[in-house]
């Protein structure tokens, strides 16, 4: 009889996006064009709170940004599960709403 681990070795080769999320900030697509090589993007987040990590859109851990050598890295502090009494968050890209503004509605 097959284990649940011997079920669990048939998908750990199979590649998922790992994203780190560093904060959130809306703009208006002028916002964006206008931006430079010295723009400051101001962030949702304070710089002492954890970084969500997730998988294919899914939050799955938080975690902290370290330097190891000359590169950065992520230090897991909290695996977010079923079992956290946080609610899970989904946080797969919105698709793009596009307001018309100053058209008139008679053509």
């Amino acid at each position: 009889m097959a284990s649940y681990a011997d079920g669990f070795g048939l998908i750990q080769d199979i590649d998922v996006r790992l994203t780190v999320e560093l904060g959130r900030k809306s703009m208006r697509l002028r916002d964006v064009l206008a931006l430079g090589e010295s723009s400051v993007i101001e962030l949702d987040r304070l710089t002492d709170e954890p970084l969500d990590m997730f998988v294919n859109g899914k939050l799955i851990a938080r975690g902290e940004v370290i330097a190891q050598g000359s590169r950065f890295a992520i230090r897991v502090l909290e695996i977010v599960g079923a079992t956290s009494s946080e609610p899970q968050v989904d946080r797969r890209p919105q698709p793009i709403t596009v307001e018309p503004t100053g058209v008139s509605e008679h053509a």
